[in-house]
């Protein structure tokens, strides 16, 4: 059906309701499809080394490539949604997915895996990811926090299924085959894609200050024009050029929000800097386990436990932190959670007995429960929902950088010194200064808002949101949920 045939019908509102929760369903599964997924990796380690005959660095390369890609395209992806809606770029995803990692099974390199799994497959997860969690926010606003932590909860479903999956295809029919396997799997994002309908704003609800289809920077324009400026003047197209490049950073990254909102400065620095060291565990503990003489079912078995404890965590994250309490304060329950992170790695420093691993698996899920559940919460809590998917661009390819770059550098570290233990010694380095630098700096920031508040004499209600530096709530009168309406053409 055509918009134009839903808009005649009415708007609808299914926020929070009826077909929203199939759409969770389904971003629960695809999250355990892309962000699941780079868990698995790790079992695959040794092999590719003796594979292609390649260092740690060189093999760690091939995850970093995958998982900076997944968080660092937030832009096309932005694009994408924009442009085409949430359904098309899960499904095209979807398909990415599902290509490289059937291209991986015929790679003959370990410098050909970083085209076809990292980038293709990780390109592919990014727009199957981010438009799910994207469309997340539209369709639910009283429930949100809990439809955030429940969705996670398909990463916790990936962290147990993946590895487990991944070492039994392994023993059976060798990696080449299990890529092979496992990318008629993710084609399957397809699918979770095809459920989500997309939705659309009533046309009354748009902001009064934009027309719908006018291009930013085409009054500056038409005042130029009226002035008697040719179209084709030089200088005038070379302006007319900046400024539309201006705008394109501004509508897909976000840079506006990272010097204006301080709250969101904060967190991007914070969780960018976090990243360096979060996803070394992932990385490495597998090899790790193995390196000091665990048997490799065994040390598969030690990222499902993650997995397995986080299904049951994360939903009760979600609901902890979704109290009226914690409005304004989820930002320091994440800072919590990352330092518990750091904290944790201490434990396999200790001992690589697999009893002291299965020990430090629990305690690192626990802390990652919050991590994951709160990410994206605290995001959509210092920015404005209208420019979300902007703000989630420029936050994931910054992280993205850090993603790239911790494993190879700490795989480098290992190579040199032969001692696994640096893997932790970094992680617990970068998780710690982190949650330091974020739960400290909103700490500050709260505390100038309120004196600032004060001041003025507008300390209205101190609770909410206390470490936007900008208004991230819409006004009273727009705060209930905004009309929207069906769009189901397929």
């Amino acid at each position: 059906m055509s918009q134009g045939g839903a808009a005649g019908r009415g708007a609808a509102k299914p926020q929070d309701r009826g077909w929203a929760w199939m759409v969770l369903l389904a971003a629960v599964v695809l999250q355990g499809l892309t962000l699941g997924f780079p868990c698995c990796i790790g079992v695959f380690f040794t092999d590719l080394q003796h594979e292609f005959q390649a260092s740690n660095s060189q093999t760690s390369w091939f995850p970093s490539i995958m998982v900076a890609v997944l968080h660092g395209g937030g832009p096309l992806c932005s694009i994408l949604v924009k442009r085409f809606g949430c359904r098309f770029a899960v499904m095209l995803g979807g398909l990415l997915s599902g290509l490289g990692m059937v291209s991986s099974s015929f790679c003959r390199s370990i410098s050909q895996l970083y085209l076809t799994a990292g980038l293709i497959t990780g390109l592919g997860s990014c727009f199957s990811f981010q438009a799910g969690v994207t469309v997340l926010g539209y369709y639910f606003v009283r429930w949100r926090t809990l439809a955030n932590a429940i969705a996670s909860t398909g990463v916790s479903l990936g962290f147990t299924l993946w590895p487990l999956l991944s070492q039994y295809l392994l023993d059976e029919m060798g990696w080449r085959n299990t890529f092979l396997i496992f990318g008629g799997i993710l084609l399957n994002g397809c699918v979770c894609g095809a459920i989500m309908r997309p939705i659309q704003l009533a046309p009354g609800s748009l902001p009064q200050s934009a027309k719908p289809g006018e291009e930013p920077g085409s009054r500056a324009e038409e005042a130029q024009l009226s002035n008697g400026a040719s179209p084709h003047h030089p200088v005038l197209q070379q302006h007319t050029r900046r400024t539309k490049c201006f705008h394109v950073l501004q509508k897909y990254l976000a840079f506006d929000i990272f010097c204006q909102n301080k709250g969101y400065q904060i967190y991007t620095i914070g969780v960018t800097w976090m990243m360096m060291g979060f996803a070394l565990p992932h990385v490495y503990l597998v090899p790790y386990a193995i390196h000091n003489g665990v048997e490799e079912r065994k040390a598969a078995l030690l990222i499902s436990i993650i997995g397995f404890i986080n299904i049951f965590i994360r939903p009760f994250t979600g609901l902890l932190s979704g109290h009226r309490v914690f409005t304004g304060r989820r930002i320091y329950l994440f800072s919590l959670a990352v330092l518990l992170c750091g904290l944790s790695n201490f434990i396999c420093v200790i001992s690589a007995e697999f009893s002291v691993l299965i020990l430090y698996c629990v305690i690192l899920s626990i802390a990652m429960s919050g991590v994951g559940a709160l990410t994206f919460q605290v995001l959509m809590d210092v920015v404005e929902m209208d420019r979300f998917s902007s703000a989630l661009g420029l936050f994931t390819i910054l992280e993205s950088i850090t993603l790239l770059i911790g494993p190879p550098l700490t795989g480098l570290l290992v190579d040199i010194t032969g001692d696994f233990h640096y893997v932790f010694y970094n992680s617990s380095f970068f998780l710690i200064s982190a949650a330091l630098f974020m739960g400290i700096s909103f700490c500050a920031l709260e505390k100038k808002n309120k004196l600032r508040e004060a001041s003025t004499g507008h300390l209205d209600n101190p609770s909410r949101y206390q470490y936007s530096e900008t208004a991230t709530e819409p006004k009273a009168q727009s705060q209930s949920p905004p009309a929207v309406e069906y769009v189901t053409s397929i």
